[in-house]
């Protein structure tokens, strides 16, 4: 068994609300995640849950070469095998998904142009959630993209109130089959115009 599969395996072992699943994800899903990011012209992107990296690979592919990926993993396993790429757009830190917000800022890279997120919210506590989505929110840019690949769509019951509907793709060609979640992030309206921040 290749070494990342081994080390995602055993730590869904470990800690399976957490980890969700027991094999990385397909290169089906991580080309749809890809399309739906849009990062052809991405200067900063935020990866959320970057297991052993498969994500994390595919994006960098698509990414500029004057980009930044800043990818917040909190499993320490994960940290470390991520740690061992050698690409100076990435930067790795062992942290919750809630601390987006502060690495964009200690970091000074800015507000991110997408926020590809695997983590897994139908497993973690209801303020976790609201938190991490509301870091989403403030992290982004207007005009950037929140894509969210889950089992559930747990996500959209966390997000849709402050996000708005998202657009769902579903990816049948991974294990286990997940949907992908995109949202847009706009410009504020204008005051007398309505208050929608966000959409698909």
């Amino acid at each position: 068994m290749p070494k990342a599969k081994r080390i995602f395996f055993q730590e869904f072992l470990k800690a399976p609300r957490s980890v969700a699943s027991m094999i990385p994800s397909s290169s089906f899903l991580e080309r749809r995640v890809l399309r739906a990011s849009e990062l052809t012209q991405a200067h900063v992107v935020v990866e959320l849950g970057a297991g052993t990296g498969g994500i994390t690979r595919a994006l960098l592919t698509m990414l500029p070469t004057n980009a930044r990926l800043l990818a917040i993993e909190a499993n320490r396993e994960f940290v470390e095998n991520l740690q061992a790429a050698d690409d100076p757009r990435l930067q790795v830190v062992l942290d919750c998904a809630s601390s987006i917000t502060r690495h964009l800022q200690e970091q000074e890279l800015g507000a991110a142009d997408a926020v590809v997120s695997g983590i897994p919210f139908s497993t973690m506590p209801n303020a976790l959630c609201t938190d991490i989505i509301n870091g989403i929110v403030e992290s982004l840019r207007p005009g950037g993209r929140f894509v969210a690949y889950q089992f559930t769509e747990r996500v959209a019951h966390y997000a849709r109130p402050v996000l708005g509907e998202p657009a769902v793709e579903h990816e049948l060609r991974n294990i286990p089959p997940l949907r992908v979640f995109t949202w847009r992030k706009v410009q504020p309206a204008k005051a007398g115009t309505g208050n929608s921040v966000l959409q698909a």
